[in-house]
């Protein structure tokens, strides 16, 4: 979902991402909350491109930034998240 959600929206992202997320829990028998909050939290990760959310393009134009700085500083903010979600998630919903 992250590396998508810089290219195409991240409501797309989510309509996408949701339906395989219930189908990966289903099978496995567990609950979708955690799977469902993986997809929304990827779904929003989108720091790493100045494409992947309006405000990044905003910022682009108007801060006189480089695409190489969106890069820069989102993904180890990326990283960041990615890496602390996947501590708590299953700590939370006993995965």
């Amino acid at each position: 979902m992250t590396i998508l959600t810089n290219m195409v929206s991240n409501n797309a992202i989510g309509v996408i991402g949701a339906p395989v997320a219930i189908q990966i829990a289903e099978q496995l028998g567990t609950s979708l909350e955690p799977f469902i909050l993986a997809v929304i939290f990827g779904a929003n990760m989108s720091f790493a491109t100045a494409f992947g959310y309006k405000t990044n393009l905003l910022l682009l134009s108007a801060g006189g930034y480089k695409a190489t700085d969106f890069v820069r500083a989102g993904i180890p903010l990326i990283l960041i998240i990615w890496v602390g979600f996947s501590i708590i998630l299953p700590f939370l919903y006993d995965l």
